[in-house]
């Protein structure tokens, strides 16, 4: 196990250290990790994992797809001023 020290900077943000960034290939950046608190004094990081069911993904993807507009734009163009009202 590898082991070493970083310190919690503001807004509780940590660092991993590079020792440990070298042998656990998904510590990347933005990558979704899950937390665990085991005891007190003892937190467990590790990668999230999810589970997706592909088949039903594209039969999702397919349907949206399927869907007509009323309106005169694009679906990016809809999306882009969707973004920006809020």
């Amino acid at each position: 196990m590898n082991s070493t020290i970083g310190i919690i900077r503001g807004r509780n943000q940590i660092t991993i250290p590079d020792a440990i960034r070298k042998v656990a290939p998904w510590v990347t950046p933005m990558a979704v990790i899950s937390f665990s608190l085991v005891r007190p004094n003892e937190i467990i990081i590790k990668p999230h994992e999810t589970h997706v069911d592909r088949k039903t993904l594209w039969k999702l993807i397919e349907t949206s797809r399927a869907i007509k507009g009323r309106g005169t734009m694009s679906t990016s163009d809809f999306i882009a001023l969707d973004r920006q009202s809020h």
